[in-house]
């Protein structure tokens, strides 16, 4: 039972282990364990320093990252065109800047 609050705590989605070979589930667990570091490195960069820097790996992959926006890539840039009614768009720029400004 205390393995099964730490996944939850951690978002692996270790659970979802569905196919039958060990194969397929040991690299799915692979797949979602580096998503869970990319998206750690997203709190510790670009939101370091806020209030929003406490949230759990699945508060920033709803509100941060399934947003639906408009990608534009030109020779040289790149331009996220988010919605109008986007309740995220200051957490959304802020994290852009420091990450751009971190790479």
């Amino acid at each position: 039972m205390e393995n099964r609050i730490k996944e939850q705590q951690l978002c692996l989605f270790a659970d979802r282990t569905s196919c039958t070979r060990f194969m397929a589930n040991q690299f799915r667990l692979m797949l979602s364990t580096f998503a869970y570091v990319l998206v750690d490195g997203i709190r510790r960069l670009g939101l370091s320093g806020s209030k929003e820097a406490r949230w759990r790996v699945d508060t920033i992959r709803l509100k941060l990252i399934k947003i639906a926006a408009r990608v534009r890539v030109t020779t040289r840039r790149v331009v996220f065109h988010l919605p109008s009614h986007c309740p995220s768009q200051l957490i959304v720029e802020r994290v852009l800047v420091r990450l751009c400004r971190s790479g």
